[in-house]
């Protein structure tokens, strides 16, 4: 799964989950933003993204949602993956329609093919 050339923000509080994602998306060609662990770290990090083409997001953040992020993100025009023990129905609506929802414990490949499919031309 080739993700060459594309830029994705990982924004993950989990340490090890963190380093697997920015590995595998490193294997699949991605430049990787991040991690960010904290909301405040993520609008910071978005806000200085020169180019972004994707961002990987956890939905809770060490107790703190990171909604705020999937919003800015969706204003922003950059597509997500949302990943979560939730489920979608905890993602607002307007962010859901930006985003792929993907249920904890995943597989990293399971993420790296929810952004090639954002990455396929329709």
């Amino acid at each position: 799964m080739d993700l060459h050339g594309r830029c994705i923000l990982v924004v993950e509080d989990e340490a090890m989950v963190a380093m697997l994602m920015e590995s595998a998306l490193c294997d699949a060609g991605a430049a990787v933003i991040g991690p960010a662990t904290n909301v405040a770290d993520a609008i910071a990090l978005l806000a200085r993204a020169p180019q972004l083409d994707a961002a990987l997001l956890d939905l809770n953040l060490d107790g703190e949602m990171s909604t705020p992020v999937a919003a800015a993100l969706a204003q922003r025009g950059v597509p997500f993956v949302v990943v979560t023990a939730y489920g979608a129905s905890v993602v607002p609506e307007a962010e859901r329609l930006a985003a792929a929802v993907v249920r904890k414990p995943y597989d990293p490949d399971e993420v790296i093919a929810q952004l090639n499919r954002i990455f396929r031309p329709t």
